[in-house]
């Protein structure tokens, strides 16, 4: 199982490097970002592959989005300084309680 968090990781870091490549593309008319989406997404759906060996469908795309959303609120705001307000906070704080409670008490989480 410890395999499998890993490749979810490997692959909410290469979806968090294709959205920010996404956003720094401005629409396709930047070269470089560009192909860092085309590598980042198609890497990260590589890896999301890999886990759905292991964890089923549901319980993966929930981890996978919900980690990928608070890593990208995260990006978006490091990278291209957007403001991430107290509501935004709460919410990403829900999804990250989700997640726990998916992990901590679900035995849907393995196969």
């Amino acid at each position: 199982m410890t395999r499998a968090y890993l490749l979810l990781v490997i692959a909410v870091l290469f979806e968090g490097l294709g959205t920010t490549s996404l956003q720094a593309s401005q629409q396709f008319t930047r070269f470089w970002p560009s192909v860092g989406v085309v590598l980042g997404f198609g890497a990260a759906f590589f890896f999301l592959m890999q886990v759905l060996k292991i964890m089923p469908l549901g319980v993966t795309y929930a981890l996978w989005s919900g980690l990928g959303i608070c890593l990208t609120v995260f990006l978006g705001w490091l990278v291209f300084n957007q403001k991430v307000d107290v509501p935004a906070f709460l919410g990403l704080s829900m999804i990250v309680g989700g997640i726990v409670v998916i992990n901590l008490f679900s035995s849907t989480a393995t196969h």
